[in-house]
């Protein structure tokens, strides 16, 4: 399994894509090479952009993230990715929940 990282929170319009954006930039700068994405445990944003504010806040920092698209987090993810961060305690949980045997 190669190196890579999954930023999960509730929609996946807001933190976990400005955590996957994040990132990337720091990754690029130090020449770092990770698998990185991001997804919500929810269904209510898929193939949506993200949040306005969080594209704001991201280009502010001089990173576009509007070609992100929300996705729901899948048990297959639990094997695609070495670590998979919950950005709060319930999106852990939830994580908890779903996370397949093994």
């Amino acid at each position: 399994m190669s190196r890579s990282v999954l930023f999960v929170c509730l929609g996946n319009i807001c933190r976990s894509p400005l955590a996957e954006a994040a990132l990337r930039r720091e990754c690029a700068v130090g020449g770092l090479d990770l698998k990185i994405d991001s997804a919500g445990t929810g269904d209510w944003h898929v193939g949506r952009p993200p949040d306005p504010r969080a594209q704001a806040v991201a280009a502010k920092n001089g990173v576009d993230i509007g070609h992100l698209r929300g996705r729901q987090v899948t048990a297959s993810d639990f094997h695609d990715f070495v670590h998979v961060i919950a950005m709060d305690r319930q999106n852990l949980r939830d994580l908890e929940a779903i996370r397949p045997a093994g």
